[in-house]
């Protein structure tokens, strides 16, 4: 068979004397020293439409606070419930300037003064996809978050993630938090619960998934609001086994929380 070719046509392409790939295309960093590399692996906060946006607030405000890496979902619906809350536009264009807005806001959606205030480089460390970018890193199971954290969880929310919907970016890391066995807790706000609510619930908890209702308590001897968020949020990352203090944990001390000091 004739190896002659049409004038201009690249013959090293079909066989012969083709220069190697690494030639070609350029320096290729071996595989060894990719992964030899620090990963960054973050935890991905989602926020759905559910009223409670001051939760979503403080559980980055702790992630952030031990150093941990965070990457951030808010839903459409949820940008109405913050707008609403808070007084704040939560916007693709603007988001790194409207989450600092919203992490210095207290439960009050008024500015509030934290013990431990969120500095300009643990921002740095935030990353935002928007809902509806389904080509983002975390809709991958090879892309390498921790788990992930919906920070509150609204009922429909919890049917999109119970059904596999993937209706939106919140629900896809979901499922893909669930098929890569990651931790995934859910802090749903609604009240009462319907029965479909609660077999979904069900099904969340049997397929992995840690539920946890954004229900304070009130031995931790809470004197403002910010305090029972600050309890719930800490529960969300204690099932997460992130370290934290934002609350007075129980002694087996009757009135521990009404002494002095």
């Amino acid at each position: 068979m004739s190896k002659d070719f049409p004038a201009g046509f690249p013959a090293q392409d079909c066989g012969g004397d083709r220069p190697a790939p690494a030639a070609r295309l350029g320096a290729v960093e071996p595989y060894e020293h990719v992964t030899q590399r620090q990963e960054r692996r973050p935890w991905v906060v989602g926020v759905s439409g559910a009223s409670g946006t001051p939760y979503a607030a403080a559980v980055v405000r702790g992630l952030l606070a031990a150093g941990e890496a965070v990457d951030l979902v808010v839903s459409r619906a949820s940008r109405l419930t913050l707008l609403d809350e808070t007084g704040i536009s939560f916007r693709d264009a603007h988001w790194r300037d409207d989450l600092r807005s919203w992490l210095e806001r207290g439960a009050d959606g008024k500015p509030h003064t934290f013990e431990t205030e969120v500095a300009d480089p643990a921002l740095a460390d935030v990353r935002y996809w928007a809902a509806g970018d389904f080509a983002a890193g975390p809709s991958s199971g090879s892309y390498p978050a921790k788990g992930m954290l919906i920070v509150p969880a609204s009922t429909a929310c919890v049917a999109g993630v119970a059904l596999g919907l993937s209706k939106d970016l919140l629900q896809r890391v979901a499922s893909v938090t669930l098929k890569e066995r990651r931790p995934l807790v859910v802090a749903v706000r609604e009240t009462p619960l319907s029965g479909q609510t609660l077999k979904q619930l069900v099904a969340l908890d049997e397929a992995g998934a840690v539920v946890l209702p954004a229900s304070p308590a009130f031995y931790a001897g809470a004197t403002h609001i910010q305090d029972l968020v600050d309890f719930v949020a800490g529960r969300v990352l204690d099932a997460a086994g992130v370290p934290h203090q934002l609350y007075r944990r129980w002694r087996g001390e009757l009135g521990e929380a009404r002494s002095p000091g």
